[in-house]
């Protein structure tokens, strides 16, 4: 009997609830469920299909499970007055024995609902062993520095914490108001007064009393609900600022471990280990199939469906540049999350942090990111297919790697490059294809989903939906804009369109205003939840929305799917390594691993070291190579522009006269720019001379094209010092200025630079001629060789000529026109027809020669003429003036020589050293260059050796550090 009223009661408690009752409170969401039930919903779902939607809904709002309200059992009405007057103390008897069993029923039935009431109000606390890895290992040893006995005197008391449990006094009251509903089953004094009036009185009266009390049951049922609504909000609300309470102790103690209190190291984190081995495998290019297949969270979606702004909530701030209907995402943004004591972010190569909770700061990181994706962009492009990786930390931000990938377009517009929708495709299947990628599928709710692209190509990707999350986006005006609410309800079941998914979500990312702040959207999103018709009416549960709920869900299923693939992955790269170990044994076993950066590091190290032997060149071997070079280029000038006419000249004081006029123009004008280039070729190939010999020394082969490469910029770089030419000048003046010879050593020394400078000159003029006028009867007899018409015409000319001047041995430079038509008509007359032109170019060469012969002649007859030199050639036929020029010209030679030298050894030299510096920095710090100048299988297979040496080595480490974790 006890048992069976206390089943009464609870199906009486039960008949209170209606079935189909709205739910009209207002708490936070995204804290009413376990994590687990987001990711495994659809499948519970299916194992009850006939279950409504709005039960699931109703239970997760309520403590209790109702059911429906039983209708009342008709009374059936065969018996009259007298039957209940001849019984009416038995029953009355009856009743009051029942009455008991109700009150003990009743009594039993409370404490048994209420104990149960209570319990699922616990179950419905989160499990927070699965979050102990949260927490740092230096939490637990905080007693040394936190005095706890305060912390736990600001502790809710507990007259506080009872009174969150039901209200006894109330549940009583109903439990009497239960009793009186029970008892009027009997008809008791009704059926005595209905004899006194008439039958239809009677029954009107019966049926307004039932309505007072239909309408006085609703009322309690209202009052019941309501409290326990007040109830489950009391608790929600100590739940919130207990869990805000513990936000904040967390972030004191990161920030106290910051400032050093903690001696001990601090342990780099795991999704930092994470993220590193992600970014050497982005860029490693491996040749043995050991593909990156390590999970990361992928972001796909069509334009503008709102993946920046899904992004940017689970982030907490506004980290990505806006724009109004555009591309903004013009290449794949890698972003670590991780949990620390400060907002911040920071890209993989830079040191700057940028402060999350500034707005400056946002604005410059949008900026930078804007910068860098633009940057990535090659030219005539639209989006580009690297990675900008960029790490941010925050308080209570869920740990994992996402990729926000460039919007699936349709239509290619007006400034986007033509294969931009099949570039965009390309990359989102770059990353798709990846088995162990979680994508995170979102999709616009405020446009028809038949206009969506995304969903197709993900279906492509992962066609049973094992690691697909969807995301429903913009679902506010999606609410406002259907007509029917229901579509929603499909699309967040998978039953809209084929694709399938691990969870469905809907969210809300704002009003769409890019002013908006984080906490203004969440406010926002969770105001609009807890109002709309989509969660009251029981087409959306509610861990299904929310961001924060999508948050949990995905860096739950992305730790998952890293725990089942991580060692896997480890090993693949283990096995890659021993292939590229046993190759390098085989091919290279007597050199050293070098990697591209190893080997420009050496090789930057011999550049430097053959520029530092440019300054042990000795002086004077500078001075000899520079002066013999500066000799070499002015030589002609001085002969053809100085020497030959002014020795057509009459006497010695016009010769003189003419030398200076021909010098000072000379010096003003040629003379010193000639003397800079000629020191700055003489740099270069002492330069390439040193490298040249430092080559033969077992050099590397592999440096060849480096060296060359630095060489050429250097010299290309390298500008001599413009001062330099002005202060030569003048010392070129001034030494050209000088005619005394002070000595028979410098008189001999002149005359011999003569006759070596004139002798070949010489030899130069007769090649020139024997090449006019072609072999003669030696060559032609002994090598079978032959004049060509043309040397056969100059052959004659010249002999035309030579006896011209046999006939006037101090004949003029130049030809008279006489002159030139008395030789055409000779030689006409021996039937050689002959251009005018061409005999003064004969004559130019054969005079030449004869000039040279006579100053040669003369050159030896002044070598006793150092006498009549310092009597200057008074009562003398011999005048040496031309000695004095070549002496002159000669110390000249010697002193510029010497003044580039000092400019070389004391300033050039060690610019050039400079300039070699600066561009080995620029070429280190350009990988491409380095790629392009350090090539071959031996640097491909080191870079390759040291990549997958890394990943393998990081790998372990974080597996390491994983299972510890566990």
């Amino acid at each position: 009997m006890l048992r069976a009223g206390s089943v009464v009661t609870c199906i009486a408690c039960k008949n209170l609830l209606p079935s189909r009752m709205g739910v009209k409170f207002r708490i936070p969401l995204q804290k009413l469920h376990p994590l687990s039930r987001a990711i495994h919903h659809r499948y519970s779902a299916n194992n009850n299909p006939q279950r409504p939607p709005h039960c699931s809904a109703a239970r997760h709002y309520t403590s209790l499970s109702r059911l429906p309200m039983r209708p009342p059992k008709s009374r059936s009405g065969g018996h009259g007055y007298q039957q209940h007057r001849s019984f009416w103390v038995a029953r009355l008897a009856a009743r009051l024995l029942k009455l008991r069993y109700i009150l003990l029923g009743s009594a039993v039935g409370g404490g048994y609902t209420a104990k149960k009431t209570y319990d699922e109000w616990k179950d419905m606390l989160p499990d927070m062993s699965q979050y102990t890895w949260i927490v740092p290992d230096f939490v637990w040893e905080l007693s040394e520095n936190i005095d706890f006995d305060k912390l736990a005197s600001a502790l809710p008391e507990l007259e506080e914490i009872a009174k969150l449990l039901p209200d006894m006094e109330k549940i009583g009251e109903n439990f009497t108001f239960l009793k009186s509903l029970l008892s009027s089953e009997t008809t008791g004094d009704s059926t005595l007064r209905a004899t006194d009036i008439p039958p239809t009185s009677a029954s009107m009266s019966d049926s307004s009393e039932k309505q007072f009390k239909k309408s006085s049951d609703k009322e309690k049922v209202d009052q019941l609900q309501e409290e326990l609504l007040r109830t489950q909000m009391k608790y929600q609300r100590m739940l919130e600022r207990l869990e805000k309470e513990n936000k904040e102790l967390r972030k004191v103690v990161l920030q106290k471990d910051d400032k050093g209190i903690h001696q001990r190291k601090v342990k780099k984190s795991l999704i930092d280990m994470y993220s590193e081995v992600l970014d050497i495998l982005s860029d490693y290019d491996s040749n043995y199939n050991t593909q990156d297949h390590l999970p990361r969270v992928v972001v796909v979606g069509d334009q503008s469906a709102g993946k920046t702004s899904v992004l940017e909530m689970i982030a907490q701030a506004r980290i990505f540049p806006r724009g109004s209907g555009e591309m903004m995402t013009r290449s794949p943004v890698k972003v670590t999350l991780s949990e620390g004591p400060h907002h911040v972010a920071m890209f993989k190569d830079s040191t700057r942090e940028f402060d999350l909770g500034k707005e400056e700061d946002l604005a410059a990181l949008r900026r930078e990111i804007e910068l860098r994706m633009r940057k990535s962009v090659k030219e005539g492009q639209t989006v580009s297919p690297e990675t900008i990786s960029l790490s941010v930390k925050g308080p209570g931000i869920q740990r994992m790697v996402l990729v926000d990938l460039p919007g699936v377009i349709s239509t290619v517009t007006a400034g986007m490059a033509v294969d931009t929708k099949e570039t965009i495709f390309s990359i989102s299947k770059a990353y798709m294809l990846n088995p162990n990628a979680i994508i995170l599928c979102i999709q616009d709710g405020s446009v028809d989903a038949e206009r969506s692209i995304v969903t197709d190509l993900v279906s492509q990707m992962d066609p049973q939906g094992k690691r697909t999350i969807f995301v429903l986006t913009k679902v506010d005006l999606a609410e406002k804009n259907l007509a029917s609410p229901s579509r929603i309800q499909k699309i967040v079941e998978g039953k809209l369109f084929p694709m399938k998914a691990l969870g469905y979500f809907a969210v809300v990312t704002g009003k769409g205003s890019s002013n908006e702040s984080i906490d203004s959207i969440k406010d926002y999103e969770e105001e609009f939840f807890q109002n709309s018709r989509l969660l009251r009416d029981g087409m959306l549960k509610a861990h299904q929305v929310t961001t924060k709920n999508l948050s949990l869900a995905v860096s739950d299923c992305f730790w998952k799917m890293v725990r089942e693939s991580v060692e896997q992955q480890a090993d693949a790269f283990k096995a890659s390594r021993f292939n590229l170990e046993t190759e390098w044994k085989n091919n290279y076993p007597r050199l050293r691993e070098l990697d591209r950066n190893e080997l420009y590091e050496k090789a930057k190290n011999e550049i430097l070291d053959e520029v530092i032997s440019l300054s042990q060149v000795t002086p004077k071997h500078w001075e000899s190579i520079l002066q013999k070079k500066l000799w070499e280029r002015v030589s002609t000038h001085v002969i053809e522009n100085i020497y030959l006419p002014a020795a057509q000249t009459m006497n010695s004081g016009t010769f003189n006269t003419t030398v200076d006029i021909k010098l000072k123009q000379w010096t003003d004008k040629q003379l010193p720019h000639k003397a800079l280039e000629v020191a700055w070729e003489t740099l270069q190939e002492e330069f390439a001379r040193f490298m040249a010999e430092y080559k033969g020394k077992d050099q590397d082969d592999i440096f060849d094209k480096l060296k060359e490469a630095v060489k050429d910029e250097s010299i290309k770089r390298h500008k001599w010092n413009e001062r330099a030419m002005d202060s030569l000048r003048v010392i070129q003046h001034n030494a050209l200025e000088d005619r005394s010879i002070t000595d028979k050593p410098q008189w001999d020394a002149a005359i011999q630079f003569m006759e070596e400078t004139l002798q070949s000159r010489l030899k130069d003029t007769d090649s020139v001629i024997a090449d006019m006028v072609g072999p003669d009867w030696k060559q032609r007899w002994l090598s079978w060789k032959n004049r060509t018409p043309e040397q056969h015409i100059r052959n004659e000319t010249k002999n035309e000529l030579e006896r011209l001047l046999k006939l006037h041995e101090d004949h003029t430079a130049y030809l008279a026109n006489d002159e030139v038509t008395t030789v055409r008509k000779n030689l006409e007359g021996r039937g050689v027809e002959v251009d005018p032109v061409l005999i003064k170019d004969t004559w130019h060469q054969l005079y030449r020669r004869h000039f040279l012969q006579k100053a040669l002649l003369h050159c030896n007859l002044c070598r006793r003429g150092f006498y009549y030199y310092q009597r200057h050639f008074v009562d003398s036929e011999l005048e040496c003036n031309d000695v004095v020029l070549f002496w002159r010209i000669q110390r000249m030679l010697g002193i510029t020589a010497n003044t580039l030298r000092q400019q070389l050894t004391n300033t050039e030299v060690r610019r050039l050293e400079k300039n070699v510096k600066e561009v080995l920095e620029d070429f280190g710090e350009d990988t491409e260059k380095k790629v392009q100048l350090i090539t071959g299988r031996r640097v491909q297979l080191a870079e390759d050796l040291k990549k997958v040496r890394e990943i393998q080595e990081k790998l372990e480490a974080f597996i390491e550090a994983l299972h510890k974790e566990k």
